[in-house]
């Protein structure tokens, strides 16, 4: 799998396909020309480079996800982790915390996070 990214056009098509999967391509063409105003070759080109990406298979006209938005997002971000802070979640937190305080509830769903993964190894 290619780096997982997305711009927003391709983010809402995206979430029209994960919304309904698995969904026709007819009704893909229907939605994606009611919502977003696109004809079907606009469609189809932004379904197959998101094909291309792993996201999605299409199979005898129906679409169906190989990622879950959850999983796309995770992905994202290990990727975007592992390119901009080596690796490093340490780093992460500690850039993002400089500009951003977390509440007292984001830090007891951390600590409930770490606490979790401690438990699964």
């Amino acid at each position: 799998m290619g780096e997982l990214t997305m711009g927003a056009i391709e983010s809402r098509f995206a979430e029209l396909i994960w919304e309904r999967e698995p969904v026709s391509t007819a009704e893909l063409n229907r939605l994606a020309k009611q919502e977003l105003g696109w004809k079907k070759s606009t469609m189809y080109t932004v379904l197959k480079r998101l094909c291309e990406k792993g996201i999605f298979q299409m199979k005898d006209g129906v679409v169906t996800a190989l990622l879950s938005r959850d999983a796309f997002r995770a992905a994202q971000s290990e990727q975007l982790i592992d390119a901009a802070f080596d690796g490093s979640v340490p780093a992460f937190l500690a850039a993002f915390t400089r500009r951003r305080k977390l509440s007292e509830q984001d830090i007891a769903e951390i600590r409930k996070m770490i606490d979790e993964c401690g438990r699964e190894e």
